[in-house]
């Protein structure tokens, strides 16, 4: 039996980690994550295995907190070293939660931290699985992920998935992806000129991907070749309609390539990459996202903030942000006769489309905010410290039975979304 417990810290000690910066949804979300937690309740340190990537100027303020631990692949010497070099970390700085974020930094981390004597462990799986990881990377996560007290997923379709993979469903938790909308109204407010710069009249209907261009395991999973079947079939209906494709990648020769054998190459506009994603849309009349797999999309619903209505496939969590025929519609994925059918239906119709935007604004502001993400998080992180605490401290009663221990000190928040 333990002594007793350690005074406790006015702030949990918490690191986060992450694969690299890159862009993407995941590192979008692990960068909001680390701007808004409460600095009066967590002192926050950074990790990564690749210190690269055009979200680490967001790091800025945690600059001499953040720790690379590069490895050339998860198993061998140099890994093994890289762990043992990650458990000293840990029990130096006396960190008191680890959230590592997605596949290489869950089986990276996870067992480094259970030596460590990590009171709280929290996994993340931010994708549906197929066919980004192998048999055998999915078995390799799901024993790190045995490790964890916790698996956070952004969407109920991952933790659908990962109960019938064999995750125990008590330990799975769901916080939906977070938008911070004040932003996104700035956008708005701000945007001007994207027809003009592409030579375009001012009422061209405009509709837009936003996506990056490359694939896993030698697939392209966001869907743009439906996107550009789509677009052929609405050339002769929508002659004046051009489609954009905002993002950049290793694809982009491959994709623009494909755009032309279709004839359609004054119809598609590659934007390359962006850094006004925001005032860009504002612009657009209609988002669409043709992916063959998804988890939550942020850029779908960084779309809906803008008040955009949106034409999303029906896989992953999509269903989940979209409401059919309220906030856009859904089709079948790999269907560029059904996308081509759903964009057709809102452009032909711009007061139900600008109504559907409307709708998706609010529903962001309902279900999907930073804040509620934020606080969510922060209350998943203080539940669990209470819980190993009482675990671990029980206070004796007067009456010689024990009780549990007192919470943390720091406030509760209430936070969390609603699945509908």
């Amino acid at each position: 039996m333990p002594d007793g417990p350690r005074p406790l810290p006015d702030r949990a000690r918490v690191l986060q980690l992450v694969t690299s910066f890159d862009i993407g949804g995941t590192e979008r979300q692990f960068v909001a994550l680390a701007h808004g937690l409460d600095v009066a309740l967590f002192d926050l340190r950074l990790g990564c295995l690749r210190r690269e990537g055009a979200f680490l100027a967001a790091t800025g303020p945690w600059a001499d907190r953040l720790r690379e631990y590069r490895v050339p692949n998860l198993f061998g010497w140099t890994s093994l070293a890289r762990r043992a070099e990650l458990v000293r970390d840990l029990r130096r700085h006396d960190v008191q939660v680890l959230h590592c974020f997605n596949f290489y930094p869950n089986v990276f981390a996870i067992p480094a931290a259970r030596l460590a004597g990590v009171p709280v462990i929290v996994a993340s799986i931010r994708d549906m699985g197929d066919p980004l990881w192998s048999p055998a990377q999915r078995r390799a996560q799901a024993l790190a992920c045995r490790m964890a007290d916790v698996v956070l997923v952004n969407a109920h379709a991952v933790a659908d998935r990962l109960g019938r993979d064999g995750y125990d469903p008590r330990r799975i938790r769901v916080i939906p992806n977070g938008i911070d909308l004040d932003r996104f109204s700035r956008g708005a407010a701000r945007a001007e000129g994207l027809r003009g710069s592409f030579g375009l009249a001012p009422d061209t209907p405009l509709v837009a991907v936003v996506c990056r261009l490359n694939q896993a395991r030698g697939v392209e999973l966001k869907g743009l070749r439906y996107y550009f079947g789509a677009a052929a079939r609405l050339a002769e209906r929508f002659p004046r309609a051009r489609f954009l494709v905002v993002g950049d990648g290793p694809l982009r020769g491959e994709l623009e390539e494909h755009a032309r054998d279709l004839g359609l190459g004054e119809r598609v506009l590659f934007t390359g990459f962006r850094t006004d994603v925001p005032e860009l849309l504002s612009q657009v009349d209609l988002f669409v996202l043709p992916s063959l797999s998804e988890a939550l999309s942020n850029s779908l619903l960084e779309a809906m903030a803008l008040g955009l209505p949106a034409v999303a496939t029906e896989v992953g969590g999509n269903a989940e942000a979209v409401e059919p025929g309220v906030t856009g519609l859904l089709v079948p994925p790999a269907d560029s006769e059904a996308l081509a059918g759903a964009i057709a239906r809102l452009l032909g119709d711009p007061p139900t489309a600008r109504a559907m935007g409307a709708a998706a604004r609010r529903r962001v502001e309902r279900c999907f905010s930073l804040r509620a993400m934020v606080e969510a998080t922060e209350n998943l992180y203080l539940d669990r410290l209470r819980a190993w605490r009482r675990r671990r401290f029980p206070e004796p009663s007067p009456l010689g039975h024990t009780r549990p221990a007192g919470p943390l000190s720091g406030r509760t928040r209430v936070g969390g979304n609603p699945r509908s």
